[in-house]
């Protein structure tokens, strides 16, 4: 066994960083009699000295200066937990260049740029581990990377963001609005003040965004990603949804589409709510636990679970890829680095759905006929069709054949203008089984 501490320079001392010092220093024996590594925290970088830290947290080693951290010659892995991409990227830059090994959950920096970083990580001798910027705590990255490395991938559809899958599920169990549902996240500490990030859905589009990279083998960045939040997910959407045995989710889903056997093929990548199945695994993952579904030609299907948030699940898998990198360090090895080349991207409105329409409209004989004809104009054909409500408060529901996103988008907006329809109330994509 190892001797020689690993010296670790830790760049943020908040929920994560904070549980990874307390994990690092409370299981120092277990650690090294597991791993053989022997960690030694040398230094913490926090942005106020002045704020009032966990009793656990050693005050010799805090500095307000991470410039210095990342440049110490003596330190080894640099971890950065402060998230965003300023100043994170370049203090990760900067470590890199001091031929520091890098462990990030950096999700946001990692969608943008995580290609980048790798390349510099790999001209200095260096790796970049990132394990714990997609689903927590869930070994996910690591099975992706290692695992199935040689495993040719179709598909990736993940709950990957706990807050909106928290309010959710307040919605469908317990019946209350998507604004008290939202409070109660943001008075359990599951949401932000501002919760845009993760109800927008771009929190997940960053994890979506990583997740392809890895299980295709292409770069696949932020932008790429399709995205739609849960703000307009209705108690009403939920209703029709349990009388025709689905629940709604917040997906993000990564896809490998081939038009012909051998063609190279194309990758779509999206977050939006979703209809799915109750028979669907993904059906039954409730509160803020993240599960991701991966499908794949050897391997068949598999299922990863568990908590996707918080300070100790995310430490847990922060302190995973800290021992790899030790062993990395201490062997003189690196991991496998292959360049990615740009993905071909495939736009939604060329991906086929089954969909949920849902329109209020004025309640006369021949209404249901008129909008029924804007679909079929348009190459949508009807599977299933019902009236909610009379008069002032009728109400058509549609669920759809497999149709394209463009020919459905198309669809919308002819019957918005149709006189007999007052507005579109729901339109939501529903899963495969």
């Amino acid at each position: 066994m190892s001797s020689i501490p690993v010296r670790l320079g830790i760049l943020g001392c908040g929920n994560v960083g904070a549980a990874l010092v307390k994990i690092v220093l409370e299981d120092q024996a277990l650690i090294e009699s597991q791993t053989g590594e022997v960690l030694e925290i040398a230094a913490i970088a926090v942005k106020d000295l002045s704020i009032e830290r966990p009793e656990w947290i050693p005050r010799a080693v805090l500095t307000d200066d991470p410039v210095s951290v990342v440049r110490d010659p003596s330190i080894d892995i640099v971890v950065e937990v402060i998230g965003g991409h300023d100043p994170a990227k370049s203090l990760i830059e900067e470590a890199l260049r001091f031929k520091k090994t890098v462990v990030t959950a950096n999700k946001a920096l990692l969608a943008e740029f995580g290609e980048e970083l790798s390349l510099l990580a790999r001209s200095h001798g260096r790796d970049v581990f990132f394990e714990a910027a997609v689903a927590g705590g869930i070994p996910l990255i690591r099975s992706l990377r290692v695992s199935l490395a040689a495993e040719r991938v179709r598909r990736v559809t993940g709950i990957v963001n706990g807050t909106t899958n928290f309010i959710l599920s307040r919605m469908s169990e317990d019946g209350v609005s998507y604004e008290d549902a939202l409070k109660s996240a943001q008075e359990l500490g599951y949401a932000e003040a501002d919760p845009s990030a993760d109800v927008e859905g771009m929190d997940a589009s960053a994890k979506a965004a990583i997740l392809a990279s890895i299980a295709f083998g292409r770069k696949v960045q932020l932008k790429d990603v399709f995205r739609e939040g849960i703000t307009s997910v209705t108690l009403s959407d939920f209703a029709f949804a349990k009388r025709h045995g689905y629940t709604l989710k917040l997906l993000a889903i990564c896809e490998l589409v081939e038009r012909s056997p051998g063609e190279e093929g194309s990758i779509a990548v999206r977050v939006h709510p979703a209809m799915v199945p109750v028979t669907h695994p993904l059906a039954s993952v409730r509160d803020a636990f993240n599960a991701v579904f991966v499908e794949g030609d050897a391997v068949g299907e598999l299922m990863f679970y568990g908590r996707g948030a918080g300070g100790m699940p995310t430490a847990s898998a922060v302190l995973g890829d800290i021992i790899d990198a030790a062993h990395n360090l201490r062997h003189g090895s690196m991991e496998r680095h292959v360049a990615r080349p740009a993905a071909r991207m495939l736009a939604i409105d060329e991906l086929e759905y089954e969909f949920y329409i849902a329109v209020d409209v004025v309640d006369r004989p021949g209404v249901l006929a008129q909008v029924a004809t804007v679909f079929g104009n348009n190459g949508v054909s009807i599977r299933s069709m019902e009236q909610v409500g009379l008069g002032s408060e009728a109400r058509l529901i549609f669920i759809t054949h497999l149709a394209k996103e463009r020919a459905v988008q198309r669809t919308l907006g002819e019957v918005r203008n149709l006189e007999a329809v007052k507005r579109l109330v729901g339109f939501i994509r529903v899963l495969g089984s």
